[in-house]
């Protein structure tokens, strides 16, 4: 299993003080003795055929963790209230922000960890001989690997950078699978590597392959759009949510609220497979007790929608409220907390909570290219991208007219709010923007006085965890920790 990771340091300067001092008395006795490590496996040793590429491409694929990117943006943020029934105790000191740098948040170790085993593999394709008929599938897994690798520097950059700006602290980009200690990149260096890789990525896997499960030529569009997003390069932005619009339609309001429930890959890019082996930890068990659909009355909610975001939407007309969220009156009147998320609810009773979860999405594009479009002054494309989505949403909606930039920017704000409720985005687009987090007071009750975190509080940014800094010395901490 690949260990040579940045949060493994500690162990490997061990190992390399102890191969020093055995490396002095060698050379004591005038020997020369070359030592290969025992504790790594050569790249070249390990992947010796394309098919044992296939298999290094879904060990990144399966390391993928996207339930504490999802959860822990709900827990941070407006989008999920603490209800008295949850007795868990878990995430409650995050979602009371009472976190510092021993707080260990999942993505920094899975996204590295992912980031390393495509580096073994991208060390080793370029020297592996393909049989015939393979050449096809051997530049498509090394696209899939430099896209993955993207991919995952993005969700760390998108957790821990200091702010979404140049020259602020972006993480270290692991090209190469080795013992260092990196330092944090720029955040505009970060990205720039983040580019080169999706734009290498997008030249090499087929227009062809269209395996949603997978990384695909559209795919990597969507990745690129979102990227663009971030980094407020409206042009690229508007560029690639086209390719990915025009890869990829809207669902129906028939098929939307089938894609919750694994029944179509309707406006769906590409999603994390989920299978009865991932039953311990599905996602829907964040949220909500899996018997939630068979017996609402009895079940116990951990985590539900707020009131703040569930009286956004127009309940009868808005087929997204159906789809995310239930209002149980029973549990109302019962004295409990009524907003369940269902978003990741499946109809099958024996895994109720067990559904795959949707990475990139169509509705996203038009929303990034509707506020690139807004940003760039340009208000009829801007606002016909968000009357198109919210049509397709919302029965018997009326287009509306909006006039000025900043009108048009605060209700994509807004729609992003709903449209991409419970898929990990709310934290980060305050972010974008530079918002306070606030929650309403029927939101706080059990939040102990965590109503506002504006942006100069060190909570309003992921620490880099503390066993990082101990074991790199070249790491920096965010701000204020």
């Amino acid at each position: 299993m690949p260990i040579n990771m940045t949060t493994t340091n500690t162990l490997y300067k061990g190992l390399a003080l102890a191969a020093a001092v055995f490396s002095m008395t060698v050379v004591s006795c005038n020997k020369q003795i070359d030592l290969t490590p025992t504790d790594t496996i050569d790249p070249s040793k390990a992947f010796r055929s394309v098919k044992d590429v296939n298999e290094g491409v879904l060990g990144v694929y399966n390391k993928l963790n996207y339930y504490s990117s999802i959860f822990y943006t709900s827990r941070i943020v407006d989008e999920v209230m603490l209800p008295s029934e949850n007795s868990t105790g878990g995430g409650v000191a995050t979602h009371r922000w009472q976190y510092d740098g021993s707080f260990v948040h999942d993505a920094w170790g899975d996204n590295y960890k992912a980031i390393d085993r495509a580096n073994r593999v991208l060390a080793a394709i370029d020297g592996i001989e393909p049989k015939a008929g393979e050449e096809g599938l051997k530049t498509r897994y090394k696209g899939e690997l430099l896209a993955l690798r993207a991919y995952c520097h993005f969700e760390l950059i998108r957790n821990f950078a200091s702010r979404y700006e140049a020259d602020s602290l972006g993480v270290p980009y692991m090209e190469v699978s080795t013992i260092s200690s990196p330092a944090r990149l720029t955040f505009a260096a970060t990205m720039a590597k983040i580019n080169t890789d999706l734009t290498a990525a997008k030249g090499l896997i087929p227009a062809s392959f269209n395996d949603n499960t997978r990384i695909t030529r559209a795919t990597v569009s969507a990745i690129q759009a979102r990227v663009a997003l971030y980094e407020r390069n409206w042009d690229n932005a508007i560029t690639y949510a086209t390719e990915a619009i025009n890869a990829l339609p809207l669902a129906s309001r028939t098929d939307f609220p089938r894609i919750w429930k694994d029944k179509t890959n309707s406006e769906v890019f590409w999603k994390l497979k989920r299978v009865a082996s991932d039953a311990e930890t599905p996602l829907g068990n964040a949220y909500t007790q899996a018997t939630f659909l068979d017996n609402p009355a009895g079940s116990r909610i951990y985590y539900a929608a707020s009131y703040e975001l569930t009286n956004l939407f127009d309940q009868t007309n808005d087929i997204r409220f159906s789809s995310y969220i239930k209002i149980d009156p029973a549990r109302q009147l019962a004295g409990r907390t009524p907003n369940a998320v269902v978003k990741y609810m499946s109809d099958d009773p024996a895994n109720r909570n067990l559904v795959d979860i949707k990475l990139f999405r169509t509705g996203e594009m038009y929303l990034i290219r509707s506020e690139a479009y807004a940003q760039k002054e340009n208000l009829t494309p801007a606002k016909n991208d968000l009357n198109a989505l919210r049509a397709q949403r919302i029965s018997g909606y009326v287009a509306q007219d909006f006039t000025t930039k900043d009108a048009i920017l605060t209700a994509l704000l807004t729609e992003r709010f709903k449209e991409l409720a419970f898929e990990g985005h709310r934290h980060f687009d305050l972010r974008r923007y530079n918002l306070p987090i606030t929650r309403n007071p029927e939101d706080a009750v059990n939040a102990l006085g965590a109503v506002l975190l504006p942006p100069d509080k060190a909570q309003y940014v992921w620490p880099i965890p503390n066993s990082e800094l101990r074991a790199n010395k070249n790491m920096k901490q965010n701000p204020r920790y």
